[in-house]
């Protein structure tokens, strides 16, 4: 399946970026508006159960393999399940009871950078050198900057909030670095369909701890189109361009997306609700974004140099292929590649 497939290819990638950037951007503001009226875990859950058993039939269109055949392969699924979509979506979802989605999607933009950091630790192959050390740091500053933390708040629903937010950025970047040693050869669509599946199910059956139920939800237009809107453009459409995107340009390319997100979240934000980020939170912003370019400096850089070589002359752009496995991927964070760190 080829979308937008007249479009120059000068232009094309572009596009996808802009598309893929609006469509994910904007999921935060819808999860905030849907959470008037829906439970945060049944909502997540609901989501992605259905967009789940949608990529599944799209990955038995798109793909010869339509489901996991090896233990590997589970384990993989189970994995991205669990973390990927299961706790990042449920604490990101409670979280954003809390805060407004500019803020969280502004904190959940530290998830490359915590990728990296648990790579180094966990993967003994990519340890971060001392540069790389000092961009995780700038992450974190970033962080303080968006939240602006005093003695008073500690304990409060934003702090807490902000703390729920970050702890799912967190379960996302230990799932994408946990993936990555399986060895499994499940194409990215199918793999992708059945953490989907997974993690509804595992969201499904946490909203029953919680005690959410659907008795609790408000049916009103708002809440659908809401939920059509995050099933079906920030999930369905925005996955069929992500696999596009990814095939056509590589990961690091893939990862920038998650730094426009904040910014189509604060715009969305401001148009749809009135609301408004201090300077502070574009600070932060800022610096996250900085402390990312500073980790991924080399892989930024072949990235960029086929468009700006030294004699001038334009050549074509060379996707990114220094990772094999990548791992699933969700609105929020990052598909979590391997470049090198030094």
């Amino acid at each position: 399946m080829t979308l937008l497939g007249s479009l120059p290819d000068t232009y094309r990638d572009g596009v996808f970026f802009s598309i893929l950037a609006l469509c994910w951007g904007s999921s935060f503001v819808a999860i905030e508006i849907g959470l008037e009226y829906v439970p945060p875990l049944l909502f997540a859950g609901l989501r992605y159960a259905l967009a789940g058993a949608i990529v599944l039939g799209y990955a038995y269109l798109a793909t010869d393999r339509i489901r996991p055949a090896t233990f590997g392969e589970w384990l993989a699924v189970s994995v991205a399940g669990v973390f990927v979509i299961a706790l990042y979506h449920g604490l990101l979802y409670i979280g954003e009871l809390y805060v407004s989605g500019a803020v969280a999607a502004t904190v959940v933009s530290t998830a490359p950078i915590l990728t990296v950091a648990f790579a180094g630790v966990l993967l003994p192959s990519e340890r971060l050198s001392p540069v790389g050390v000092f961009g995780f740091i700038l992450g974190l500053v970033g962080v303080v900057l968006v939240v602006q933390p005093t003695p008073g708040m500690l304990g409060d629903d934003v702090t807490y909030g902000a703390a729920l937010v970050f702890a799912s950025a967190v379960a996302f970047a230990l799932g994408g670095v946990l993936v990555r040693p399986i060895e499994s050869n499940l194409p990215l669509e199918t793999l992708q369909a059945w953490a989907m599946l997974l993690g509804a199910g595992v969201l499904l059956g946490w909203a029953a701890l919680r005690g959410e139920s659907v008795a609790a939800i408000e049916f009103t237009t708002t809440a659908i189109l809401s939920y059509v809107y995050l099933t079906f453009v920030s999930g369905v459409f925005a996955f069929l361009l992500y696999f596009q995107l990814l095939d056509r340009s590589g990961a690091v390319q893939v990862n920038l997306v998650g730094y426009a997100e904040p910014a189509v979240a604060i715009v969305v934000s401001w148009i749809l609700l009135g609301s408004v980020v201090d300077s502070l939170t574009i600070v932060g912003l800022v610096t996250i974004l900085v402390g990312f370019v500073v980790i991924k400096r080399h892989a930024i850089r072949r990235l960029v140099r086929p468009y700006w070589p030294s004699d001038g002359i334009q050549r074509p752009h060379v996707p990114d292929v220094s990772s094999d496995h990548q791992p699933t991927r969700t609105d929020g964070g990052t598909s979590s590649e391997s470049d090198s760190l030094e």
